[in-house]
């Protein structure tokens, strides 16, 4: 099964909602890396990493959760980072 690397930026009840804290245990389920974070649009985005169906698994999650309503989604392709280990939640953009 191939590894690939995807960002995705999420528009819609996405924040607020819990989306960063059900990414994170949805990830960990289906064992994928990368990051979560929220916009200042009101999106969040997303860099995630394992296979199709991993990646699928943690979207289906969000997308069935409760409060969440993703209403669209940008999907691009990034080269895999063979040194990731984790997903986790990265600090808000403003921040830095």
């Amino acid at each position: 099964m191939t590894k690939i690397r995807k960002r995705i930026r999420f528009y819609g009840a996405v924040q607020g909602v819990g989306f960063r804290y059900r990414s994170c245990y949805a990830a960990e389920r289906a064992g994928v890396t990368g990051w979560v974070r929220n916009e200042s649009d009101g999106s969040v985005s997303m860099e995630i990493q394992g296979t199709e169906e991993q990646i699928d698994h943690v979207i289906a999650a969000l997308d069935s959760s409760m409060y969440i309503h993703i209403r669209k989604m940008d999907v691009k392709t990034l080269p895999v980072d063979e040194d990731e280990r984790e997903f986790y939640v990265k600090e808000d953009w403003w921040y830095y």
